[in-house]
């Protein structure tokens, strides 16, 4: 039995805590702040509730199997999943609006021909068949195996299988997730959704390799999922699973450095001076943290060939609204209001951050869940921008601009305020502790390799990373195959590569 260090609470290190601790080991967790799960966080007023962090669950089948490796309890047993049908609802530039069918190739199509005109349907259920053979060709290495040693082979391959496009004397392929929307997909309303889903993750489509078409797919194949509750929900029933497995926990709990002894981690010591010895230790915190860490030696992506962390990525703002007058039947789940200008938006959030979005994409979220409002007179809604890092000067002005955007699908929405919250990147930040209040994007193939992960072991033996900082990146799915990664390295050592 080994003595395990996990640093941060996490959905990934809650996921790799409670693989160790059924596998034998001791496992003790050192979160810097009060309570657990990283950016999945809840917000309770008056009676109100909201989630902070993420609010849908795709692929809920990675959680489904961590409650299963780790108990004979089913993850159903402790929470109540419920498919999001229509997936999304979305309103573009010219006022169309389409709602698609949950994980329903045949639904989505007849959806989109029936809203946007006959043949975009069929484009977009084509561009789905193309996308699901670039998901079939990045899974294993992406998502269920360790990072490979040859990587380089995964930043120059594109799964996705491009169709040829012509233009003058020139036969090319698109690289790019806005080239794959101009040449495949050609409607503008098709182009909007297809680079919304990259946006969602805080990508530039104009720059975010072909391969991004996969995000589409995985919500189209696997189906979007909401938890009842919240999914600050899960974030407990992960918690009490670690307790479960007698995981220890202690909050408030600063780590200021990684120990090392005879050149590999050996615990880590407190900014209180408490030490506490280790066989190994496991970060599930920022890239800049880790470097704190574990000063003088770069342990992450700094030698010769190794993938280097992810930085400079946008962050977050939340607009909580709390509403009077309840939801109306039939409102969508989800519903993706598009920029009026898209070319504008990308410009001022990639180009001159500094700027402010005039009209900017904003998701808007409208459970129809009772537990989040004090009674069925009013409604909890909250809205969701992709925003610069560190963009809190401006955060009046973008919630202002994100709550006149989701005025476009909830008429009379300022006169129904009740009150508002506002969450900014320092918010952000404040839960995860990364710089700025960045967010970590999934792992994706091509792109020279921008959009992989640091493997999960380091440059220190002994001492493994896990969480959206780590192979195979950001997103609540990404987070718990981390934890089964890191889990099966420690347990397995290093001749383990993934899942079977």
């Amino acid at each position: 039995m080994a003595r395990i260090a996990v640093i941060g609470a996490g959905m990934g290190a809650l996921a790799a805590a409670a693989r160790l601790a059924v596998a034998g080991h001791r496992v003790a967790v050192y979160e810097r702040t009060e309570t657990y799960g990283g950016a999945v966080r809840r917000r309770e007023r008056d009676g109100f509730s909201f989630d902070t962090g993420p609010g849908l669950l795709p692929l809920p089948a990675v959680y489904r199997d961590l409650f299963l490796k780790t108990g004979k309890e089913p993850l159903e047993a402790r929470v109540e999943l419920v498919q999001v049908d229509p997936a999304a609802r979305h309103v573009f530039a010219d006022g169309t609006g389409v709602a698609l069918p949950n994980a329903s190739r045949a639904g989505v199509v007849a959806a989109l021909d029936e809203a946007l005109g006959a043949g975009t349907g069929e484009r977009w259920g084509d561009f789905l068949v193309r996308a699901r053979e670039a998901w079939d060709r990045s899974r294993r290495p992406l998502l269920e195996e360790t990072l490979w040693p040859n990587w380089q082979v995964l930043a120059d391959r594109e799964p996705y299988p491009a169709v040829p496009h012509k233009r003058l004397l020139r036969t090319r392929r698109a690289s790019t997730v806005a080239e794959v929307a101009a040449w495949e997909l050609r409607d503008p309303r098709l182009v909007a959704l297809l680079e919304s889903h990259a946006l969602a993750y805080g990508l530039d489509p104009r720059t975010a390799p072909a391969s991004a078409a996969l995000l589409p797919y995985l919500e189209h194949a696997f189906g979007t999922w909401y938890v009842r509750g919240g999914l600050r929900e899960l974030a407990r029933a992960v918690y009490e699973r670690c307790v479960a497995r007698r995981v220890e926990f202690v909050f408030g709990a600063e780590v200021a450095r990684v120990l090392e002894k005879d050149g590999r981690a050996a615990g880590v010591e407190l900014a209180d001076g408490t030490v506490a010895e280790a066989d190994f230790v496991v970060a599930g915190v920022a890239p800049e943290v880790l470097d704190r860490f574990v000063s003088g030696k770069a342990v992450r992506g700094g030698g010769a060939g190794e993938v280097p962390p992810q930085r400079g990525l946008p962050s977050r703002l939340t607009v909580l609204l709390a509403l009077r007058g309840g939801r109306p039947e039939g409102t969508a789940h989800r519903t993706v209001v598009h920029a009026r200008d898209r070319n504008a938006e990308l410009d001022t959030l990639f180009d001159t951050p500094s700027g402010t979005v005039a009209d900017p994409t904003v998701t808007v979220l409208r459970p129809d869940d009772p537990a989040l409002v004090p009674d069925a007179g009013h409604e909890a809604v909250t809205l969701t921008s992709v925003v610069p890092a560190e963009a809190d000067q401006s955060q009046d002005a973008r919630a202002d601009a994100m709550i006149s955007a989701a005025e476009r699908v909830i008429p009379g929405l300022r006169d129904r305020v009740l009150w508002q919250e506002v969450r900014t990147p320092a918010d952000v930040a404040e839960a995860t502790g990364a710089v700025g209040g960045a967010v970590p994007a999934p792992a994706l193939a091509a792109g020279g390799g921008r959009l992989l992960h640091p493997s999960n072991t380091t440059g220190l033996p002994g001492l493994f990373t896990v969480g959206g900082w780590s192979h195979p990146g950001g997103g609540l799915p990404h987070a718990g195959m981390s934890g089964a990664l890191v889990a099966g390295l420690i347990v397995e050592g290093p001749e383990f590569r993934g899942s079977r």
